[in-house]
């Protein structure tokens, strides 16, 4: 069972780190671009997939299971905890890294390194600390036969220091 790729807009952008010469961003998917893809697959949809949720060794676990040919078939994978909300965090967390075990989202891994320099975004100083603020998004995305990333466009997103504009460019393995 193949899953489509990931569109450009089902792509969320964070920051992975901040120094005083630039930011390095991560590329994830949430968990109800997992659930719109099951729900829209052809010969799965909403009533053909399900996820259950167990504590395993003191961590949480989810299984996803989806129907194939009339049978139950299940993909476990653990989550971590999120800062902002525990419990809903690990569970979204679990979930998500079960349905890449079925192969949903799992091109992201084969993104380049994406490194944004100071001069593309807002730095500022926070307890001592270089941190950004500035929010960016995925507007393009290509992809080889082979299910890697080829291309992909990031912006950063309009704040009140800066205008909205493209700070990544990445084809084939170089950057722009």
């Amino acid at each position: 069972m193949e899953f489509r790729l990931l569109k450009a807009d089902e792509i969320d952008v964070r920051v992975a780190q901040v120094k005083e010469f630039g930011c390095s961003l991560l590329l994830y998917k949430d968990a109800r671009v997992d659930m719109n893809i099951l729900d829209t697959t052809p010969g799965i949809g909403p009533g053909n997939w399900q996820r259950r949720h167990y504590e395993c060794k003191g961590n949480l676990f989810c299984s996803v299971g989806i129907k194939i040919d009339g049978e139950w078939v299940w993909k476990d994978d653990a989550g971590a905890e999120s800062q902002a909300e525990k419990e809903k965090g690990e569970a979204s967390d679990s979930f998500k890294r079960a349905c890449v075990n079925w192969g949903i989202g799992r091109e992201l891994y084969t993104a380049p390194f994406i490194w944004i320099p100071s001069s593309e975004i807002s730095i500022v100083s926070k307890n001592g600390k270089a941190t950004t603020y500035d929010k960016f998004e995925v507007t393009k995305i290509a992809y080889t036969e082979d299910r890697k990333i080829s291309g992909l466009a990031i912006w950063r997103l309009a704040n009140k220091d800066k205008d909205r504009k493209r700070v990544f460019v990445w084809q084939g393995g170089t950057n722009e």
